[in-house]
């Protein structure tokens, strides 16, 4: 006899009910690590030949292809072990963060030493490197840093009367006792799925920065084909509805969604069309490995995709009590 606590994969409708609810309740620890090892992955493939590109001038190029390689083991871990997912997932998490804030001020000092640098922005920052590239490889990083401090698919329901003061951390210990308080609940909140205002936040940054980025990649191919101009008109409309539920429940349940689940289509399409775009080069699949180094980016519109997944996410939280 099967539990109403326990998917079936009979009952499609009763098993989406299940995972909505662990979802707002915070519980899925396990689904969120094994995400962000496949979103690491994905984003540890997509810099590894972008820097190939660039020959690896740079000692520090080689750090996010490491991290990636990292994290994408620490989710793994996470997916398996209940200490591995609060422990190293948090760790490597925080250190690709780190990264990616590192990689995003060299790609900004790498436009102002193009001809030009600032007084030619637009030309620089198309013809240089990816300027916002690196902080969407931390998306992966924020996701794992989130999934953390969430708990596992198997714990026990919302208890009642819950006080954060379970939730005590060695960095607690060292901060001012209100600021320490802060904290807890903040991670409390994490902890039972109550940080859809956060969520909606991170979504809204993501899909502003990938559709930035969809923007100057396709401007460099003068929008051939019409498609290309997809996640260009739907990345501003994902950020707007992810800004927007940060203020109304409605819109987080409603146009939230409904976008997210646009983009995620449209960057499944995105992803189909630039890995044609690689077969169709000469020698396709003979030559495949120099194809995908200099073809189309074969991984950048499952990044735009990420996003989607963010306000997917987003949309089934709950909100913080006031």
């Amino acid at each position: 006899m099967i539990s109403d606590e326990e998917l079936s994969l009979q009952r499609p409708m009763h098993d989406l009910e299940i995972v909505r609810n662990d979802i707002r309740e915070g519980r899925f620890q396990r689904s969120l690590s094994l995400l962000t090892a496949f979103s690491s992955l994905m984003s540890g493939l997509e810099v590894g030949y972008e820097h190939y590109r660039g020959s690896y001038s740079q000692r520090v190029m080689y750090t996010p292809v490491i991290l990636s390689a990292a994290l994408t083991g620490a989710g793994v871990a996470g997916f398996f072990n209940r200490w591995a997912a609060r422990t190293v997932l948090r760790a490597v998490s925080a250190f690709t963060l780190v990264d990616s804030a590192i990689g995003f001020y060299f790609h900004v000092r790498g436009v102002q030493r193009k001809p030009g640098g600032w007084r030619l922005p637009m030309v620089n920052m198309i013809m240089g490197p990816p300027i916002f590239a690196p902080l969407l490889f931390g998306t992966s990083a924020y996701l794992g840093l989130i999934a953390s401090f969430l708990r596992r698919e198997d714990s026990p329901r919302l208890l009642k009367n819950a006080s954060p003061e379970h939730l005590d951390t060695g960095l607690t210990r060292v901060l001012p006792r209100k600021l320490s308080r802060e904290v807890l609940s903040v991670e409390q909140d994490m902890r039972e799925g109550r940080f859809q205002r956060q969520m909606a936040i991170a979504t809204g940054i993501s899909a502003l920065l990938s559709g930035f980025e969809a923007w100057y990649s396709h401007y460099k191919n003068n929008f051939r084909y019409k498609a290309q101009w997809t996640p260009v008109i739907l990345a501003p409309m994902l950020a707007a509805s992810a800004f927007g539920a940060v203020k109304s429940r409605k819109v987080a349940t409603t146009v939230l969604p409904a976008l997210s689940v646009l983009s995620c289509a449209d960057a499944a399409a995105g992803f189909f069309y630039h890995a044609r775009g690689v077969l169709r080069r000469p020698g396709g699949r003979k030559h495949i490995v120099y194809n995908i180094m200099y073809g189309p980016p074969i991984f950048a519109p499952l990044l735009f995709g990420a996003a989607g997944m963010l306000g997917i996410l987003a949309s089934m939280l709950g909100r913080r009590r006031r």
